[in-house]
């Protein structure tokens, strides 16, 4: 079973969140950490705990979901994973972040990309990659069939669903994505967004105005 350790960095409340199984392997989800005091309790709690991060992967590729990058993989010398759609953002998250009055620092291209159907392993554990584009164009969630939980980033939240206004947004993909994708998983699956508290997937199939 994965156990899940949440976080929340940056001025624009980004979650972040450290996946870990009893082999003490992790994984780090959006590392929003964009300055010391967010490093060092994101390093606490991983070194406190004794974990061993295996990769960083992003859900997607907007700057409050990456401030950390950089300094996760230069710390624990992990590899940085994302989908390939969203390279854009990373290669110029410092002129997005200049929009909207924010300071980046050069960020390290992925190491890896992940697509639609893939699975990726840490310690004794997989997590499913479910891509789900309107949001930005390579925006993927993370789902754990055995632990019933799915990290989606910005595409769907408590009571709501993901911007599409920004550059590779796409409304009518977004809410088709969240239907055919999220929507279809057992209804007692946790959602863990990349803003706010938690949810289910069953309580957004009924209640969330976007959706019905």
């Amino acid at each position: 079973m994965i156990s899940i350790k949440s976080f929340v960095f940056n001025e624009i409340a980004a979650n972040c969140f450290v996946l870990y199984d009893d082999t003490r392997d992790c994984v780090i989800v959006d590392p929003g950490c964009n300055c010391e005091r967010e490093q060092e309790k994101l390093k606490a709690f991983i070194e406190g705990n004794s974990l061993k991060p295996a990769f960083v992967i992003n859900t997607h590729g907007h700057f409050d979901h990456i401030f950390g990058n950089a300094w996760v993989k230069r710390y624990f010398q992990c590899p940085v994973i994302m989908h390939p759609e969203d390279l854009e953002l990373i290669q110029h998250a410092d002129k997005y972040a200049g929009l909207f009055g924010f300071e980046i620092e050069k960020q390290p291209l992925p190491d890896r990309f992940v697509i639609h159907g893939d699975h990726l392993q840490f310690g004794s554990s997989q997590l499913d990659i479910i891509h789900v584009p309107g949001h930005s164009p390579g925006s993927v969630c993370l789902y754990s069939n055995e632990s019933r939980f799915v990290i989606c980033g910005d595409v769907l939240f408590n009571g709501s669903i993901g911007r599409s206004d920004l550059p590779g947004g796409n409304h009518f993909l977004l809410v088709q994505g969240i239907r055919e994708k999220l929507l279809i998983l057992p209804r007692d699956t946790v959602v863990w967004p990349g803003h706010g508290p938690h949810t289910t997937i069953g309580h957004e199939y009924d209640t969330n105005p976007f959706l019905n």
